[in-house]
């Protein structure tokens, strides 16, 4: 999810530097979105994994 999440970041960044700002904004929108489901599995994962421990 990371992965896709910076693939975004490096097609908005392209797509800015090139001058296609909807696309661009799109891009980051996509980004940001998947950052923070990223952010929030990760820290729900560490969290079930301390409750399964013993």
């Amino acid at each position: 999810m990371l992965h896709y999440a910076v693939v975004f970041l490096v097609i908005a960044l392209i797509a800015a530097v090139f001058g296609f700002g909807g696309i661009a904004t799109s891009a980051v929108g996509i980004a940001k979105i998947l950052f923070f489901v990223f952010v929030v599995l990760a820290v729900l994962s560490f969290l079930f994994g301390l409750v399964r421990r013993p």
